[in-house]
């Protein structure tokens, strides 16, 4: 596979399959596949940049780290396939929470 290190305060995110997301509600009602065809909105972070920039030049780690599960925003996140498979890089801003289990 070709490795891709994401610049500045982006992130390399795998989108998960639906077996790794839970596909019940809170009451028990299973979510069947053809509501899965929406973009996911819940990832594994494979690679993280080096953080931002501040206006003075000092670098802002990231919040997130390799391996964490996240939920992020539908839309911001860019598509990107590599060996056809779909890979998304997402700015830190539109990653909204890391799922702690």
């Amino acid at each position: 596979m070709l490795k891709l290190k994401p610049l500045g305060d982006r992130v390399l995110i795998e989108p998960l399959s639906p077996e790794e997301k839970e596909g019940k509600t809170k009451s028990g009602i299973v979510i069947p596949d053809t509501a899965e065809k929406e973009r996911p909105e819940q990832g594994r972070v494979l690679e993280v940049g080096e953080g931002r920039r501040t206006d003075e030049g000092k670098l802002v780690p990231l919040a997130v780290q390799k391996g964490q599960k996240v939920l992020f925003s539908k839309y911001g996140p860019t598509e990107i396939k590599i060996d056809e498979k779909e890979y998304l890089i997402a700015k830190e801003e539109d990653i909204l929470a890391i799922i702690e289990e």
